[in-house]
């Protein structure tokens, strides 16, 4: 008997699904539990307040994030991070819009294999997205010897073209037909490119220009309101 190919959903997490960046509030509790020093959260706060401000990028603000915490999480004890990332999933889990948690559930319903890929640390992707039942999900790596973090990483958000592609090449059962996709940043793009139905979430200025030349749908929510921008492909789900 021939397998039925699943229909497979493919998501960003922070600021698409996570209503803030996992990786900031991983830096932010570890700061708190005193694993990394307060000189981490103030290196933060320069590019965290001109991003607050509107006088610099929500980008130039994450990769300073993503820098403290290579340079702070080298030496570090990976089942001490574990613990943390499972306390910060524990606390923030709700912390989620509901126009992608309505769509996750009906996608769900439907049997679609869920795909998560962000850039923040997989230790703490992957208990978020087991929380909300994705089949799957891919973090940026950091390399691990001896139960201790090196402080070398793979970028999970500068590679998901590559990410995608392996993973696509791995699982022929999955199908592209009546797929979607998900995102808010540039990085997303290799997403919407691959699914049939692209839905750009809460877009930053770059990737909103973009999907205005691909005539790609984008939804914006703000506070319980969800905005609805060009034509949309209907999606039987």
């Amino acid at each position: 008997m021939k397998k039925i190919k699943r229909r497979l959903a493919i998501f960003d997490i922070d600021g698409t699904f996570f209503r803030s960046s996992l990786l900031v509030e991983l830096v932010n509790s570890l700061v708190e539990s005193k694993i990394f020093p307060p000189a981490a959260k103030k290196a933060m706060d320069k590019d965290y307040f001109a991003w607050i401000h509107r006088e610099g990028s929500y980008e130039k603000y994450i990769r300073q994030v993503v820098d403290i915490y290579i340079k702070h999480i080298a030496g570090r004890d990976k089942i001490i991070i574990d613990k943390i990332a499972q306390k910060v999933v524990d606390y923030h889990k709700k912390r989620i819009y509901r126009y992608t948690r309505d769509l996750i559930n009906k996608l769900k319903a439907k049997n679609y294999f869920l795909l998560a890929i962000s850039g923040s640390p997989e230790e703490i992707v992957q208990k978020f997205a087991d929380y909300f039942g994705f089949d799957r999900a891919f973090g940026s790596v950091f390399k691990v010897k001896e139960s201790r973090f090196t402080g070398k990483a793979f970028d999970a958000s500068r590679n998901k073209k590559q990410i995608l592609k392996k993973f696509l090449g791995e699982n022929g059962y999955l199908n592209l037909k009546g797929s979607v996709g998900v995102g808010d940043t540039e990085s997303d793009i290799p997403i919407f490119e691959i699914v049939e139905y692209p839905i750009v979430f809460n877009p930053n200025l770059g990737l909103a220009r973009y999907a205005e030349k691909k005539g790609w749908p984008m939804v914006v929510e703000r506070k319980n309101v969800i905005f609805k921008l060009n034509k949309f492909k209907i999606l039987k789900i």
